[in-house]
């Protein structure tokens, strides 16, 4: 978790200009760079994410099977608004939103703002899931998007139906969850488990399945028969 209070001071400092951060005796350059360094504090990945194959293998097989359930009652707000750093997720409480996160993550050729390190100016996605090359850039349409990799749909009918709203909320920004990604690939899957979807780089199966079963596992949520047959078939493309 990152340290919200002093960011919040920090942060309050940048915004108010060197009027404010005269009072503490540092200038706004100086309050800056305690923002960015704050910033630069929070890891973007958890801990052991995603989990080997082996891992992700014994995973799967503790992971409960059953049909989804309240697929009737979902729908996107129950997760909270898009996006929100307001959590104890991975990326959390680093004064960054959730998107700009994923990005500073994910881009390779990555050039962020000289004055706010959350905003990304430009970059390039090497997309997983197609192995496309996908430029960005800070304010123009981009073929970008950003991709749970377990649905929300999907995870609420896996058991986030019965969570409270802040544990989706944390959910829906946990960056472990969450991947840049070539848009039609994010339309295509929608909100499909793995039996109905896998990537059309075949070559991302083994990543995809790791990745997938390491968040049912963290998150606690079911798989459907099918589902785990299809994760099961992934992981084997491990290499071993």
């Amino acid at each position: 978790m990152g340290p919200s209070r002093p960011f919040a001071v920090v942060l309050a400092l940048v915004l108010a200009g060197p009027a404010a951060a005269g009072c503490h005796h540092e200038d706004a350059g100086t309050a800056r760079a305690k923002a960015a360094a704050l910033v630069a504090q929070v890891p973007l990945t958890g801990a052991g994410f995603p989990p080997d194959a082996r891992t992700a293998q014994t995973q799967l097989a503790g992971l409960k099977v059953e049909w989804g359930r309240n697929w009737q009652t979902y729908e996107r707000e129950n997760f909270g608004r898009y996006w929100s750093d307001r959590t104890d997720a991975v990326g959390g409480r680093n004064g960054c939103d959730t998107r700009n996160d994923v990005l500073r993550r994910d881009l390779g050729e990555l050039r962020e703002g000289d004055r706010n390190r959350c905003v990304v100016l430009s970059g390039v996605l090497h997309d997983p899931y197609t192995g496309k090359e996908l430029p960005y850039t800070y304010r123009r349409a981009s073929q970008i998007q950003t991709d749970h990799v377990v649905a929300l749909g999907a995870a609420w009918r896996g058991g986030a139906y019965a969570w409270t709203p802040q544990r989706r909320l944390e959910y829906a920004n946990d960056l472990d969850v969450l991947l840049a990604v070539d848009k039609q690939a994010n339309y295509d899957k929608g909100s499909r488990t793995a039996d109905k979807w896998r990537p059309p780089r075949r070559a991302y199966w083994c990543e995809y399945a790791r990745r997938y079963t390491g968040i049912k596992a963290k998150h606690g949520l079911s798989v459907t028969a099918p589902e785990k047959l299809a994760l099961r078939e992934m992981l084997a493309t491990c290499a071993p």
